[in-house]
């Protein structure tokens, strides 16, 4: 009888991060348990005007994840540029996590995700419907409504929220 060699299930959780909200937090803790590794994956597009450079955003994002419990779960940050599917793959995923806000996100979510099966057939895309108490919260809106005086708190973890206000004093 042969014996399997143990391979690691490794998923990547890609995204702007600009900034980290708790809607971010809560799909990392709930894939938690489907994953032995998890690699929160910050994408580098200067095309959508952030408010984080992404050496900011994964200090950020590395500040707020001893919060979760990871369990057997490894949570690792890194930073990528270019097709998610071939960040993945370097990286050995066999996953991508994703998080389902509304009909619109899976409608967007679901032509990316039969990208990346093309590009990388080995990888399946995992979807994660948001909790109800953050469906309707992303990162740009939280930009907007922190810009324009509106109160994020309880969407953003507050050191999050600390950091958005020194970059706009």
């Amino acid at each position: 009888m042969k014996l399997k060699t143990e391979k690691i299930r490794r998923a990547i959780f890609p995204g702007s991060f600009d900034p980290l909200t708790n809607g971010h937090l809560d799909i990392i803790r709930r894939s938690l348990p489907l994953f032995d590794e998890i690699v929160i994956a910050v994408l580098n597009n200067p095309e959508k005007n952030p408010m984080f450079t992404v050496e900011e955003r994964c200090l950020m994002i590395e500040e707020v994840l001893p919060t979760i419990n990871g369990g057997d779960c490894c949570l690792v940050v890194d930073s990528f540029s270019g097709l998610t599917a071939d960040f993945a793959r370097r990286k050995g995923a066999t996953a991508i996590v994703r998080g389902i806000r509304a009909v619109a996100d899976y409608e967007y979510e679901l032509r990316m995700a039969l990208m990346n099966r093309r590009l990388q057939p080995g990888i399946e895309t995992v979807f994660l419907v948001a909790a109800e108490e953050f469906s309707y919260v992303s990162s740009s809106l939280m930009k907007q409504v922190f810009t324009l005086g509106g109160r994020v708190d309880g969407l953003v973890p507050a050191s999050v929220e600390a950091k958005m206000r020194d970059k706009t004093k």
